[in-house]
């Protein structure tokens, strides 16, 4: 999908061929597509592709007539019913005359600013709008992993008296989606921090601050994807020994009771031999059926007692 904006009037419009200073929204494209743009734009194709690849790592390249900004941004993929998280690249390519991001999705980084939602944006500002696209990315990180821990809390109350593993996946899919936002945020701290250097891109005095409220962002995303994943590890293995130690309960509870059963099982038993009658105590009383009933639960309450002063259960 190809869309094209530019600010007119001090709003954004959506406009149906390039011009100077618009933005070329580029959302996974076709092969014959990055080809065109390549040859009319004089862009290499393989900076196109890379944004395309969910395993591309975050960095800048300059160019002659243009520079590749590359970073990852939070994402939401549905799997068995539920919204987990995890991360893609985008691609951001500022050449003299326009602007161009290129994605393998819709991203809600880049919908604010489609919608024109996005205060003191505009599309021929190009060094503004490439660090507000920063500054929104990393503001959805702190979002999204605030959605995070409001999960694993709420994963955390179910656990409580769960014996059940289902809940640790869950805790499991958390700490994966934690792990590669701590990865990808550590990746554009790096391309943030050269931004800083580099000459290709002109940088003026509202926009180096602005350029310094994102590294702080990036940062404090940083320090809590850290601080969240060594909670959610923490809670991890107490639980899993929480889950471990409900069992052996059960299993104790389970071994208790098979031994109480087990001695009236061994008295029914032996009166159950086929052997002669009168060989068997009581056998000829008419009294002997409930006195073997009896003296059974006898000894099943006796041993039951027994264990319950040695605190097995």
């Amino acid at each position: 999908m190809v869309r094209i904006y530019k600010t007119i009037d001090g709003a954004i419009h959506q406009i149906q061929e390039p011009e100077e200073g618009c933005w070329i929204a580029l959302t996974n494209p076709t092969a014959t597509g990055i080809f065109e743009f390549s040859e009319k734009f004089d862009i290499e194709v393989d900076d196109l592709r890379s944004p395309l690849d969910e395993e591309e790592r975050s960095r800048i390249e300059v160019e002659d007539n243009y520079t590749l900004i590359l970073v990852d941004v939070p994402m939401i993929e549905e799997r068995n019913d539920k919204d987990w998280y995890g991360t893609i690249p985008l691609g951001i390519i500022v050449t003299n005359s326009m602007i161009f991001t290129v994605c393998l999705e819709d991203t809600p980084v880049l919908t604010r600013f489609m919608e024109g939602r996005v205060r003191s944006f505009f599309t021929y500002m190009k060094t503004r709008f490439i660090f507000q696209i920063l500054y929104r990315n990393a503001s959805m990180y702190l979002r999204y992993l605030r959605i995070i821990d409001k999960k694993s809390e709420q994963v955390e109350e179910k656990l409580h008296l769960s014996t059940r593993n289902e809940e640790l996946i869950e805790l499991l899919e958390l700490q994966k989606s934690l792990t590669y936002f701590i990865t990808s945020l550590r990746s554009n701290e790096v391309v943030l921090e050269k931004l800083l250097k580099i000459d290709s891109i002109k940088k003026y005095p509202e926009d180096t601050d602005l350029l310094e409220d994102v590294i702080t962002e990036n940062k404090q995303a940083i320090e809590m994807a850290n601080v969240y994943s060594g909670i959610l590890n923490g809670t991890m293995d107490a639980f899993a020994s929480i889950i471990s130690n409900n069992m052996n309960i059960v299993m104790k509870v389970l071994a208790i009771i098979t031994i109480v059963m087990s001695i009236p099982t061994i008295v029914f038993s032996a009166y159950g031999m086929n052997v002669a009658g009168s060989g068997m105590p009581l056998s000829q009383s008419s009294w002997g059926f409930l006195i073997i009933i009896l003296f059974s639960v006898a000894i099943s309450a006796v041993a039951a007692i027994i264990l319950s002063k040695k605190r097995f259960f």
